[in-house]
């Protein structure tokens, strides 16, 4: 397939904006429990999630950028009982909305218990949000992974692997980010969050590496004689079959060459995985540009990953616009 840029900045964006989300309210929930420090919450949840709100937008502004007439957009959410993408476009606002009142509920001060439950049992209004962001970051997670892996004709997206690599690369990122974050605004959370940025990025590595391994096995279905509709057993393709290109020809063929797309796959295995663990290693005594650097290198290795991720895809009708004259 023909990777988009529109669409490879709103998955890396809006990935790393969920992952940010998460790595925030988790770090609530062990501090809530005492097994963290308590953080300054106007500086480290608050601003966090305007952080994380802004990366949320630049997404969300980059997938205008595909389409053909972005004032039909509201459009794309009328057919969520069957599209995938109608799905992501709901959920997508609302994890917004959740973003935006957790951020104001630490921001303004909402933090401490302002209500209690029958029974006297206490309620922070913004853990009650750090939950329904929670299930709505997985939710928007699936439902841009589906959009995907939902595509039977595509084998190499047609896995569950895609849905895990979507939720574990954006985890890894987001939490890169936190921690990076987090060097400057919450230094004593700086460990914990580099850990586990290391951990989902070590985890990545696994759904990642098995997806690789499993697309190398794959043997198409179609052939050129099920493309043609032809079953002579010796055909040779020697034109494509017109002088110029086509929608065809660009929509669903990279055009890059076999050595371009081996140099991406090593980059990119490089930059979001081993590298980024160095820097985190580093970043946990205290170094808060390696833990910036960390972030950088692994987003820098994510726009080369969802690039290889949808050159990989193999669409059928290459079989029959295989030969470009």
């Amino acid at each position: 397939m023909h990777p988009a840029f529109s669409v490879i900045f709103l998955t890396t964006l809006i990935g790393a904006a969920q992952g940010l989300f998460l790595a925030l309210f988790t770090a609530q929930s062990y501090a809530a429990f005492k097994l963290l420090p308590q953080p300054d919450a106007h500086a480290f949840y608050g601003q966090g999630s305007l952080l994380a709100l802004v990366l949320l937008v630049a997404g969300l502004g980059a997938s205008f950028f595909h389409l053909g007439h972005p004032e039909r957009a509201w459009r794309a959410a009328t057919k969520w009982r069957t599209s995938w993408l109608s799905r992501e476009v709901i959920v997508l606002p609302a994890f917004m909305g959740v973003v935006c009142l957790y951020g104001l509920a630490h921001w303004l001060g909402w933090h401490p218990v302002l209500m209690t439950l029958p029974g006297g049992l206490p309620v922070d209004p913004s853990a009650i949000l750090g939950v329904a962001g929670t299930l709505l970051a997985f939710a928007l997670f699936v439902c841009t992974a589906m959009i995907y892996a939902s595509l039977k004709f595509l084998a190499e997206w047609h896995s569950p692997l895609t849905v895990v690599n979507y939720i574990l690369l954006g985890g890894a990122s987001g939490f890169s980010l936190a921690a990076a974050f987090a060097a400057f605004t919450a230094p004593e959370l700086v460990g914990f969050l580099a850990g586990w940025a290391a951990i989902i990025t070590l985890l990545g590595f696994l759904g990642r590496a098995a997806s690789l391994y499993r697309n190398s096995r794959l043997k198409p279905k179609s052939t050129l004689q099920t493309a043609i509709g032809i079953k002579h057993p010796t055909i040779t393709q020697k034109t494509q079959g017109f002088m110029g290109g086509s929608f065809n020809t660009r929509e669903f063929f990279h055009g890059s060459s076999v050595g371009a797309l081996r140099a991406i796959k090593w980059f990119f295995l490089i930059a979001v995985f081993p590298l980024p663990l160095v820097l985190l290693a580093s970043g946990m005594q205290g170094a808060a540009a390696s833990l910036v650097a960390a972030f950088l290198v692994q987003y820098a290795g994510m726009l080369a990953e969802r690039w290889f991720f949808f050159a990989q895809a193999n669409h059928p009708q290459n079989l029959y616009y295989r030969a470009i004259a």
